[in-house]
């Protein structure tokens, strides 16, 4: 009794911490997923609807991809489109520079300006960008004669026939898409302002840099961060608000093709051009959104983890390789 005893005192024990021996380790438990049948079958069925519904539109006659390929690269065609391009830059330029100006206006601590600001952006946003356009081009049913002179003092410097100023179509374009982005552009970039701390704004003075300065060389840049993912949105929907010249006669990408089909009555394989074009092209810009959204939000909204590995992966470029 005394030798088992002893033996048993002398063995290592489980219970008192000590590892047991490797061959009564346990076994690895073996985790088995969870089978999520639910979702492999919901994917399928969608698949399958979004297959068919893709090839009913292939095989369909009325599409007459002949007319479509025909027209996809014509020399009208391809104008119509850099004429759309021409019109979304030119419009964001315009809707860019006005909305800095009026965000900062409506962000001023003089009420004059504010309330002007607040005004211009009640109103642009209060209205339809087509009911703009159709404005703009009956300028001349409002104002036969353009004058430059001082209000409500009958001085006039000169004036000139609104008729030919708006005869022209992309005048009435620009103005009413650019000014009407401009309201819109004066939300964000008001946005991305007031999301930079106050605390910048206040070491910059301290500085003695002037406000101005302050807000271009500061806060500005620190504000692109929120301002260019939201004024790339604006950018694509502006490219796609260009149709709407078409009211006016305009010949951009969809109103020149509108222009044909209203000759030629290939009504569909006309619109599937637009289309084609119109997702071409908007595909083209959020590619160029993406790089833009990483270049300003660098350093913003990384784990630390990633960021520490990208530092380490620049330092070690960085490193000049040994002889």
């Amino acid at each position: 009794m005394e030798s088992s005893s002893q033996a048993q005192v002398g063995m290592p024990s489980a219970a008192a911490g000590l590892p047991a021996p490797a061959g009564n380790r346990p076994e690895a438990i073996k985790a088995i997923p969870v089978r999520h049948w639910g979702r492999w079958v919901g994917a399928a069925v969608v698949i399958y609807l979004v297959a068919a519904l893709f090839y009913s539109f292939v095989v369909n006659p009325n599409v007459q991809w002949h007319v479509v390929w025909d027209y996809m690269f014509k020399p009208l065609t391809l104008r119509a489109v850099a004429y759309t391009l021409e019109l979304t830059f030119i419009a964001m330029v315009i809707g860019g520079v006005g909305g800095i100006l009026l965000a900062v206006m409506r962000l001023s601590d003089n009420y004059v300006l504010s309330a002007i600001a607040w005004v211009y952006i009640w109103f642009f946003r209060g209205t339809p960008v087509y009911v703009q356009i159709v404005l703009w081009a009956s300028l001349g049913t409002f104002y036969p004669n353009v004058v430059a002179g001082l209000p409500f003092t009958g001085i006039a410097f000169g004036s000139t026939p609104a008729g030919p100023l708006v005869g022209h179509l992309i005048i009435p374009a620009l103005l009413a898409l650019g000014l009407n982005e401009a309201a819109y552009a004066a939300e964000l970039v008001r946005a991305g302002i007031i999301s930079v701390e106050a605390g910048q704004t206040e070491a910059a003075l301290s500085l003695g840099m002037s406000p101005a300065l302050t807000m271009r060389r500061v806060v500005l840049p620190q504000a692109m961060r929120v301002i260019v993912p939201t004024f790339g949105n604006e950018t694509i929907s502006m490219l796609k608000t260009t149709s709407l010249i078409a009211a006016i006669g305009g010949l951009e990408l969809f109103g020149r093709l509108q222009q044909i089909y209203a000759q030629t009555f290939q009504i569909i394989p006309l619109l599937v051009v637009a289309c084609i074009w119109y997702l071409f092209l908007t595909s083209l810009l959020t590619i160029g959104q993406a790089y833009l959204e990483r270049y300003f939000g660098r350093g913003f909204g990384e784990k630390a983890e990633a960021a520490e590995k990208r530092a380490a992966k620049r330092a070690a470029r960085a490193v000049p390789p040994h002889v």
